[in-house]
């Protein structure tokens, strides 16, 4: 079993474990006018200063994971609007994952989460599953809390949050509370500041492109699942680490046959009803600057393939949304097109009010971790 170092093993300054509460909340917040000054979507959300600044920190812990090799910020990493690059992310030591991974940009204000819309209700059963489940960090959260228990730093932290001792619940809310503020910010779109061809963009967008039909709102999005024909990723039938977390999942979430499925099936998971077969949550357009590849398996590399994907229509699928239909877009009007979207990316993400830049995770390896007291 790994654990840190019991805290009456750890060495610490008592000056700087009494003095760190107050450190943390005035570090949060003279970032503050420099965020008010920002414009944004949504008015921020009101956070908890100690516990955002202890979600971030949980944020970057590798021993929030299982075997301690994975942390949130391994597949949402900051510089990439916390995506990872890669057409299909990362997991657990011994597989790998069936999706792209998806922005946590502006999360706080979605109403659904998942490619497949699978959780919803509020941010914190999404921080349990991920933390929890065998294909992304794999950890029993009576383990997670015990590790935390074990280091000084996090018992002043969660103290400061005014949570008492470390606890699973407190971590997943620190985590929630951290999420919230991951905020998309000045954004050409949203600053007035528009380049001519992407204001012409916007009139295809919303006109010609009828893409507001779905990608709607603030966020760009209906938080609704559709199926547009996005071809299958053959990856994950043909990498056995990625099939593999495939038929886990499928598995629990009761799908017949599920040895056999070579197509993920979507929204499908939630309502086993045929229509639903290959739908998926519409994506947020926010960010997209960053987030390649795209689609929920990541088959395009770029913005122009999909662009091309939808002026032709969409994909090959017998249940496809009847509002798909071939657009005729001639270069330029596509040029104009991925003007407006990338108007909808703002600043980088990778700044200290998002970044945990200490190294101060070490711990090390307590042989008779269950009778050292804390």
């Amino acid at each position: 079993m790994w654990m840190m170092k019991a805290i009456g093993q750890c060495r610490v300054k008592e000056e700087s474990l009494k003095n760190l509460a107050t450190l943390t909340v005035v570090a949060w917040l003279s970032l503050t006018p420099a965020l008010a000054q920002d414009v944004t979507p949504e008015p921020p959300l009101d956070v908890n200063a100690a516990k955002v600044e202890l979600g971030k920190r949980l944020f970057y812990d590798v021993r929030l994971s299982g075997d301690t090799t994975l942390s949130c910020a391994s597949c949402h990493q900051p510089e990439n609007a916390f995506t990872d690059g890669e057409a299909l992310s990362a997991a657990y030591t011994g597989a790998a994952h069936f999706r792209n991974t998806p922005t946590l940009a502006n999360s706080g204000f979605r109403d659904a989460w998942m490619h497949d819309g699978r959780l919803g209700t509020n941010l914190n059963d999404v921080v349990r599953e991920m933390i929890t489940e065998t294909y992304l960090m794999n950890m029993d959260m009576r383990v997670m809390q015990e590790r935390l228990k074990q280091d000084p730093l996090y018992v002043e932290m969660f103290a400061a949050a005014g949570m008492g001792e470390p606890s699973n619940g407190g971590a997943r809310s620190a985590l929630m509370e951290f999420m919230k503020t991951i905020q998309s910010r000045n954004t050409p779109f949203d600053a007035g500041a528009m380049s001519a061809a992407a204001r012409r963009g916007q009139a295809i967008f919303e006109g010609k492109g009828n893409c507001s039909s779905c990608h709607t709102g603030t966020r760009f999005t209906d938080d609704r699942p559709h199926n547009t024909g996005v071809p299958n990723n053959p990856d994950i039938w043909s990498d056995p680490e990625r099939h593999s977390a495939f038929v886990t999942y499928a598995k629990f979430m009761g799908i017949e046959n599920y040895m056999n499925i070579r197509e993920d099936l979507g929204a499908y998971i939630r309502t086993h009803r045929d229509e639903t077969k290959r739908s998926f949550l519409t994506p947020t357009l926010r960010e997209l600057k960053w987030t390649a590849p795209y689609m929920h398996n990541g088959v395009f590399a770029t913005l122009e393939e999909v662009i091309d994907f939808y002026d032709a229509g969409g994909g090959e699928d017998s249940l496809k949304d009847s509002r798909l239909r071939p657009l005729g877009l001639i270069p330029s009007e596509k040029a104009d097109l991925i003007a407006f979207l990338e108007s909808l990316s703002g600043d980088t993400f990778d700044i200290d009010a998002y970044v945990w830049r200490n190294d101060d995770f070490d711990y090390e390896l307590i042989e008779d971790w269950r009778n050292t007291e804390n």
